[in-house]
Order: structure tokens, then C-alpha cells, then sequence
């Protein structure tokens, strides 16, 4: 009965966090072995799943920004952004795949219901426009990321994925932060 109302709160704060639209993942699987010999909990292979899926999204963002990006320390900021998230990526994948067959099978789409129009708005942005467009969708997106790796900490259970959560939900609301400083600014 505890597991199934920790698993509705975290599918509460992932609908909260705008994480949930679209597909909901499956319901957690039990605990996989990892390569290390310790177990991901099913709260734990869902939230990487959706982070993995959140941060592929956040660099198709920085993607298509940087090189269109105009203002010095906003192209700093998405450079360090694809750094650091293919990093958390690829730990991500890493750890899904020793996971096994059920981090493999938690695998889903990710779609805030606004991303794929945020992609679309960023394609299509002016030169001229798009710092504007970049702060904009970049900010709402890592404030999502923010709250999705916030709620995990109050769930999760494997002490690898909470660290990660933790730092997660640490850089993307100084992101968030330094994303609105640099739209104040333009201002």
C-alpha cells in the first residue's frame, strides 16, 4: 500500500512538474539487479527513464541554439549545458542498461505536450530572435527538470540516482536562475 501511494506521488509531481503529459510510464517493475549487485527500485528506473528522455530533449534544444546564439554568455551557458547533460546521459543509459531487461522496458516517450512545439518555435526563430526564443523554452524546460529530480529525492532509493537527482535538481535551478537573470537583462 506505502509503495503504491509513493508511486502516485511521484506521478503527481511529475504531472505537476508538466513531466507526465502525453504517455504515463508503466507502472514501476520490481526491483532489477544492477552490474554492481545492487537494485534500481521501479521509482528509480522510471525516473531516469523520463530524465533521460527530459535531457535528450533539452539537448535537441542547446542543439539547435548554439550556433545561432548571439549574446557571449548565453552561448557559455548552452555549451556548458551539453556538456554536462551528455554526461548525465550517458551515466543515465549506463545504468538503465545493467539494470537489464526492466530498465530497458521502462523506456518511453517523454513529451511535456509543449516541447515539441518549444522545438518547433526555436527552428523557426528570426536570427534576431533567438536568444529571446532559447531563454524562453530553455527556462521552463530545466525549471520541469528541476522539479521531476526534486521529487525523486523524496522517493528514490538507490543512493547513486538520489546523488544524481540531487545534483540535477541543484544545476538546473541555477540554471533556471541564470536563464531569467539573461532575460532580464534583454530587457
Amino acid at each position: 500500500m506505502r509503495r503504491l501511494r509513493t508511486v502516485a506521488l511521484l506521478a503527481a509531481l511529475l504531472l505537476a512538474s508538466g513531466c507526465g503529459a502525453g504517455t504515463p510510464p508503466a507502472p514501476p517493475a520490481p526491483a532489477p539487479a544492477t552490474a554492481t549487485g545492487g537494485a534500481l527500485s521501479g521509482l528509480d528506473v522510471v525516473f531516469l527513464t523520463t530524465m533521460a528522455a527530459h535531457t535528450e530533449q533539452t539537448l535537441e534544444m542547446v542543439r539547435l541554439g548554439r550556433d545561432r546564439v548571439t549574446d557571449r554568455k548565453l552561448r557559455t551557458l548552452v555549451a556548458a549545458i551539453e556538456v554536462t547533460e551528455s554526461d548525465e546521459l550517458a551515466t543515465m543509459h549506463g545504468w538503465l542498461r545493467d539494470a537489464g531487461p526492466a530498465g530497458a522496458a521502462q523506456r518511453h516517450d517523454h513529451d511535456h505536450g509543449t516541447a515539441a512545439g518549444d522545438l518547433a518555435r526555436l527552428r523557426a526563430a528570426p536570427d534576431g530572435e533567438v536568444d529571446r526564443v532559447l531563454l524562453d523554452v530553455l527556462g521552463a524546460h530545466q525549471g520541469a527538470a528541476a522539479d521531476l529530480a526534486r521529487a525523486h529525492l523524496a522517493v528514490g532509493s538507490d543512493p547513486r540516482v538520489r546523488d544524481l537527482a540531487g545534483r540535477v535538481e541543484r544545476s538546473r535551478t541555477a540554471e533556471v536562475s541564470l536563464l531569467a537573470g539573461l532575460a532580464a537583462a534583454r530587457r
